[in-house]
């Protein structure tokens, strides 16, 4: 299916989906594209690596938006990236090594570690719901910006996300950083990250390149839509949706890891 019109149409669509929450949520939108990939029985180390192509699209889309628009902390976003570089390639080199029913339930704990993730970003962001400061590297917090960096990065080569889910809630807790801000630099981060990643896939001939052009060409006109909403939106309604979606596709990945 996924070699007709109508496959690379619906791609396109979930592209859209996933680049609006993307630009909304400061995630890469792999969480949704890879179980979405694997409905049409892609083997998963494929899966999460033709995701990068939407995540690295959709991620590029929001940042050019927000660096033009001089809201992104390009530095610490570059920061981030130059250690989540180094793992991305781990993580995609162990993911080319997994079982498929291994993966496949790491993804699920995954998926429901990013709803309590998603949980303790809210409660950081009514704790400290302070105006927009631009955040500064120091040696107070540089430990912390290395260690977010690699964690993002390994995620981002194992499971085909962008790292965001993980980046945004830590760099709140030990940052001290709003939470806009936050959704800005880890999406700046977002696009080297996912670049290496994607580059040790296609090393390992695991890239379904069609496919993932579609879901980044609809990941661009979501993250757009996205970005320009996160000003003025409230979060509350879409992060109650993701967040049935994300117990939906954890229960689905399970079942498939035993089906393997």
């Amino acid at each position: 299916m996924l070699e007709t019109p109508l496959g690379w149409g619906l791609l396109f669509v979930v592209g859209i989906v996933t680049g609006t929450l993307s630009g909304l949520l400061g995630i890469g939108g792999g969480l949704l594209m890879v179980p979405v990939l694997t409905f049409f029985e892609i083997p998963l180390v494929q899966a999460t690596a033709t995701s990068l192509i939407g995540v690295f699209l959709s991620a590029v889309s929001g940042s050019i938006r927000n660096f033009l628009a001089k809201e992104l902390n390009w530095r610490v976003s570059l920061l981030l990236a130059a250690f989540g570089i180094l793992t991305a390639q781990v993580g995609a080199w162990l993911g080319d090594r997994l079982p498929d029913a291994g993966l496949s339930l790491a993804f699920a704990a995954l998926l429901l570690l990013t709803i309590y993730l998603m949980g303790l970003r809210q409660q950081l962001k009514q704790q400290r719901d302070q105006p927009e400061m631009k955040l500064m590297v120091s040696q107070a917090n540089f430990l912390a910006i290395v260690g977010i960096g690699l964690s993002a990065g390994l995620l981002s080569g194992l499971f085909g996300v962008g790292g965001g889910i993980v980046m945004v809630p830590l760099q709140m807790l030990f940052l001290r950083e709003p939470v806009k801000s936050a959704v800005r630099t880890s999406l700046g981060a977002i696009v080297p990250i996912a670049t290496s990643g994607l580059v040790q896939h296609a090393v390992n001939d695991n890239v379904l390149w069609i496919p993932g052009l579609c879901l980044g060409l609809g990941g661009i006109l979501g993250a757009q839509m996205g970005s320009r909403l996160l000003p003025t939106l409230p979060d509350r309604a879409v992060n109650q949706l993701f967040r049935f979606f994300l117990v939906a596709f954890a229960i689905y990945m399970v079942i498939r890891a035993f089906n393997q």
